[in-house]
């Protein structure tokens, strides 16, 4: 039977999905034997308990964060090691990798999206991850930006901690309004909510706030609530399982590489708002968004506001820099992706619903956007 330890906080979301998708995987093609320790037993019994550990239970393979404690002497081994989260490790572990700054990217497209021409990052100093998000997001919003912030920090606790806490104050006092503000993870984003909170800096109206990991425990602590960017940690804990059975089977311990990509962002009342300042393009987008569900047209929206039609196609295309038609299709489609998961009638239900003439127009329409048909990207985000 195969051993494998695990020296992982299961506190925070992302771990527990990323145990979970290892369970699942162990349960399909094992049993295999889990033992647990906490990352702090090594500041109980030292490099030498774990290592004891290690070799009384038999263990194939170790899986590590590598945040606040040092494991590089799990180096020794010749046993595979998996880096689950945390700083920079040694090239001999495997890990995951490459999915950080594309998940900076999907958080500025979607302010970019939203109209917003401030931006700001709030990361974590201590962790590469931090900084790939925060490079992802920069390179995406170069060309949009007229305004970019950065600020980075430790945990917010202690006496240094309020130090830092009165920095971050200082900077978002100071940030330019309206604002997206995407923080390095949902914890950093509860942070920066509290401080607005305290400083009646309005949330959403004037920062938008969009976190990752999809916390719901920390999400849900914020009023309002946080919106996350979804990473799919029950799938790199399922391929995991599946790559360290490999390296077992074969006596290998060839380190590899997991790169699984940013899936969605998952709304939430902190991002509610546009950074729009024309009253008449502000009434057409929330008009859009109350009614998406029905069938829309530019001729009905132009009814709404006192402009003609070109005047409207020109001033909604300089406040969000594409054509009104194109936004109400995206905003099917985002409508739709979100209906996904718990639909369990035929797609044509969905298609005649939000004004499709039928399946057809919908499956063109959503791969052009997401890139795949609405069947691929049920199997592909939600189906386990």
């Amino acid at each position: 039977m195969i051993n494998i330890l695990i020296l992982i906080d299961c506190s925070p979301g992302f771990s527990r999905r990323f145990l979970g998708g290892l369970s699942r995987y162990s349960n399909e093609n094992g049993p295999w034997n889990l033992y647990y320790l906490t990352p702090y037993y090594k500041n109980l019994s030292g490099e030498g308990g774990i290592l004891q550990r290690i070799r009384e239970q038999h263990i194939d393979a170790v899986i590590v964060q590598w945040e606040y404690e040092d494991f590089g002497f799990l180096e020794k081994l010749d046993i595979p090691v998996f880096i689950q989260n945390g700083r920079e490790a040694s090239s001999r572990f495997s890990k995951i990798a490459g999915s950080d700054p594309n998940s900076g990217s999907m958080a500025a497209r979607f302010f970019i999206q939203k109209g917003f021409k401030n931006f700001a990052f709030y990361g974590n100093n201590n962790f590469f991850w931090s900084k790939q998000r925060a490079e992802g997001f920069r390179r995406e919003i170069q060309q949009s930006a007229e305004h970019y912030a950065y600020f980075e920090s430790e945990e917010l606790h202690g006496a240094e901690g309020d130090g830092k806490q009165i920095d971050l104050n200082r900077w978002l006092m100071a940030l330019p309004k309206p604002v997206g503000v995407f923080a390095c993870d949902d914890i950093f984003a509860l942070q920066v909510a509290e401080i607005c909170k305290m400083n009646r800096i309005d949330i959403p109206n004037e920062v938008s706030l969009l976190g990752i990991d999809n916390d719901e425990f920390i999400c849900n602590l914020s009023n309002p609530p946080l919106s996350s960017i979804v990473i799919d940690d029950e799938k790199e804990g399922y391929t995991a399982g599946e790559m360290l059975h490999r390296l077992i089977r074969d006596k290998s311990n060839e380190p590899f590489t997991i790169a699984v990509e940013p899936l969605r962002i998952e709304l939430r009342q902190s991002t509610g708002k546009y950074a729009v300042t024309d009253p008449c393009v502000l009434k057409v987008i929330d008009y859009i968004d109350e009614n998406i569900a029905s069938c829309l047209s530019v001729e009905r929206l132009t009814e709404l506001v006192p402009l003609s039609r070109r005047t409207l196609e020109i001033r909604f295309r300089k406040a969000m820099g594409i054509s009104v038609h194109q936004f109400i299709m995206k905003q099917k489609v985002d409508y739709i992706a979100r209906l996904l998961p718990g639909w369990d009638k035929d797609l044509i239900d969905i298609a005649l619903g939000v004004g499709f003439k039928d399946v057809r127009s919908l499956f063109r329409l959503f791969k052009k956007y997401k890139g795949c048909t609405p069947v691929e990207y049920r199997k592909k985000f939600f189906n386990k």
